[in-house]
């Protein structure tokens, strides 16, 4: 009975995928603009509600606050930045590029937060991480001016940049998903996770590189959001990996000395939202999106994130609800007012991804032993 219903989850994970790959082939942009929007407050609450209940997979009762106490650092020069306040804070963040370090910090400290209970040997191992991540994002280069500056490699792109957005929602799903496939013994699962793979790989080079219905302008707009949305990620993309040549302002440079991209709005939606590239770049930032959020809801009976007292699962509705009537007034409003429980839910699941990763470990070693059977269980212990 077990073994059916886990397949049943899985059955339908793969219908979900094949759904969201459906729309993200279609209308890409408004498919993640509506998962972002309407899916992913409900997902972040829940979420943060599971993992509290399950002490966020930590050894120590109050290891969570660090990740939080950084989510707050992180979500203050936000808004620090964007309404030009407390601005020698911002300048002392910027220089000492404490965004980076932070996260770097958090991610890697999430390792002794999910594996060693000892709280010294996790003080002296989050002071040596500090200082080993304090010279990783120091000061690498010289600008145009003279001054030294952090020029950050792909590495530290990935950290600061995929991180909180791809890696969270695609590959860290994707692991999500091969743990309980090794865990349960699952053939099944092990399809899913196949599908989940595949998924990319078929909306970059299988399907149509035209938009099927392109972009709206209300959907530009709320892409954009003002200089404040998403486009950044995708640019930030384009140009990390060499995907196409961007518009280039004449007579400027970067403060690398480097001829600097056009960022006005006309120049980036012309890579962004009518080139090939950015429109199957986009496909796949839709893709993992929408699974992601999915993926968690279709497992509600599986990981048990609904069973919660009454009082809280009705505030998570009432906030859910305000969360998508702002993004529906204004997305960029919300982007703005959701991005602390956005980053901190990213943040929050790190010891959980270190879980998923160990687990995988430790799940492959024991089939390379014992074959793919599912080991049994004595039921005293």
């Amino acid at each position: 009975m077990e073994l059916q219903k886990e397949n049943k989850v899985n059955y339908i994970n793969i219908a979900l995928m094949l759904a969201s790959i459906i729309a993200a082939f279609v209308m890409p942009f408004e498919t993640f603009l509506f998962a972002y929007a309407f899916l992913g407050p409900l997902h972040y609450l829940t979420e943060i509600s599971w993992l509290h209940d399950r002490k966020y997979f930590a050894k120590g009762k109050w290891d969570f606050l660090f990740l939080l106490f950084t989510g707050l650092l992180i979500t203050y020069d936000y808004f620090a930045v964007k309404y030009n306040f407390h601005t020698s804070f911002t300048a002392m963040y910027s220089d000492l590029n404490l965004y980076g370090k932070l996260l770097a910090l958090a991610l890697f400290g999430s390792i002794l937060f999910a594996l060693v209970k000892n709280i010294f040997v996790k003080i002296i191992a989050i002071i040596l991480l500090f200082a080993f991540v304090d010279q990783w994002f120091a000061p690498n280069a010289t600008n145009y001016l003279g001054e030294e500056i952090f020029r950050p490699n792909t590495a530290t792109f990935a950290i600061t940049s995929l991180v909180p957005t791809l890696i969270h929602v695609y590959v860290f799903t994707g692991l999500f998903i091969l743990y309980g496939s090794l865990k349960s013994r699952n053939w099944t699962g092990l399809l899913s996770f196949l599908v989940f793979v595949l998924a990319p790989f078929i909306l970059w080079n299988i399907l149509p590189g035209q938009s099927m219905i392109p972009i709206t302008e209300l959907g530009k707009t709320a892409y954009y959001a003002g200089g404040d949305g998403f486009w950044d990620l995708n640019v930030s993309l384009i140009k990390e990996f060499n995907l196409t040549n961007l518009p280039i302002k004449k007579g400027y440079v970067d403060q690398f000395g480097d001829p600097a991209i056009d960022t006005t709005p006309k120049a980036i939606f012309a890579v962004i939202f009518n080139s090939k590239v950015g429109i199957v770049l986009m496909r796949i930032i839709a893709f993992a999106y929408l699974y992601h959020y999915l993926n968690w809801f279709s497992k509600t009976e599986v990981i048990k994130w609904h069973q919660v007292p009454k009082v809280r699962l009705g505030i998570i509705i009432f906030l859910w609800i305000a969360a998508c009537s702002i993004y529906a007034y204004d997305y960029a409003m919300g982007l703005t007012f959701l991005f602390f429980l956005s980053f901190c839910h990213v943040l929050l699941e790190f010891p959980l991804n270190v879980i998923s990763i160990v687990g995988i470990g430790k799940e492959s070693m024991s089939i390379m032993r014992f074959g793919f059977k599912k080991p049994n269980v004595d039921s005293k212990s």
